[in-house]
């Protein structure tokens, strides 16, 4: 992410500094130099839920321990030079992993529209024309909002004025009880700076994820997106994102399969092979019943009926 503005002493300056550090007025910045920025800056989301691309998508349906398996086997089937094992099997791998894609583009896009259904403002003040609501992936460094009761606090902000303004920062801090904000002077916020041990006690700052109880004022956005102290906390929740509960049952029954195949198909080769003689067919007869205990289709239809889902939501909103 681009650089933004540094504001690493905003907290303890002024609010005309304040202002002078961030090329801003009291009436905020203009249209054209707000697109300049959010160009240059990016958007004001934590960028974590977007949808991945479509050959991402692609790749990660062909992998499952089932696909690797039948692959294996099929090498044998090559080997061997039975290809008519290879066609069969090639065609199970490909049909169940074009299967499983198709329905996770097909439920992306719905949970996409799904998401598209919230749209979350916020109130900008532009030079020259009236307080105007804007989505808030749009705000950039240097945007005066207005904070009212009921507001989400739309991004990291400094406030300029206050009355009254009292807000929630549970989501931050853990403190269910609603703190209050104020302008300060660089004095008093340079005294106060020295008593507190984290920015978030500090009364002139409010943060994105915080939502105001009452009370109402103005401040100016000093930080966005990933560069908030809400997108520090979110990075290093999606850092190492863990797998659900549901994966975890997949997986492990997926394994359990695999396990049974690698120790079953081996004593059915032996065997085969003792009582036969033909160690050839044993090898054949082996694949087949390790075909035959590979539930191929489990990964498409498990995510089939999931994405059969999240496509009935959307058409129901």
């Amino acid at each position: 992410m681009p650089n933004q503005p540094g504001n690493s002493a905003l907290h303890i300056q002024d609010a005309e500094e304040v202002l002078l550090a961030l090329g801003s007025s009291p009436l905020g910045i203009g249209p054209e130099e707000a697109a300049e920025r959010l160009r240059r800056i990016g958007p004001n989301d934590l960028g974590d839920d977007r949808e991945l691309p479509w050959h991402s998508q692609l790749a990660r349906a062909f992998n499952t321990p089932f696909n690797y398996l039948l692959m294996a086997l099929a090498g044998v089937g090559l080997v061997t030079g039975d290809m008519a094992v290879v066609a069969i099997i090639s065609s199970m791998v490909l049909i169940s992993g074009g299967l499983r894609f198709a329905q996770e583009y097909q439920s992306g896009r719905a949970a996409a529209r799904l998401k598209g259904m919230v749209h979350t403002t916020a109130t900008v003040l532009r030079p020259g024309t009236p307080p105007a609501e804007i989505p808030i992936h749009r705000l950039v460094p240097g945007d005066v909002v207005t904070l009212a009761a009921g507001d989400l606090v739309p991004a990291d902000v400094r406030v300029l004025s206050a009355k009254d303004l009292q807000v929630n920062q549970a989501s931050l801090t853990g403190e269910s009880m609603p703190v209050e904000k104020i302008a300060l002077k660089s004095a008093d916020a340079n005294a106060l700076s020295r008593e507190i041990s984290t920015p978030l006690d500090m009364p002139c700052l409010a943060f994105m994820g915080s939502t105001v109880i009452s009370g109402s004022g103005h401040a100016i956005v000093i930080r966005t997106g990933k560069g908030t102290h809400m997108g520090s906390i979110a990075g290093g929740i999606t850092a190492r994102r863990g797998q659900t509960a549901f994966d975890r049952g997949v997986n492990a029954s997926s394994l359990l399969l695999v396990r049974f195949m690698l120790v079953m198909v081996p004593v059915i080769f032996v065997i085969n092979g003792i009582t036969k003689g033909d160690w050839f067919q044993a090898l054949l007869f082996g694949v087949s019943v390790a075909v035959g205990l590979t539930p191929e289709m489990l990964p498409m239809i498990v995510t089939a009926n999931l994405a059969r889902g999240a496509v009935a939501m959307s058409n129901r909103k």
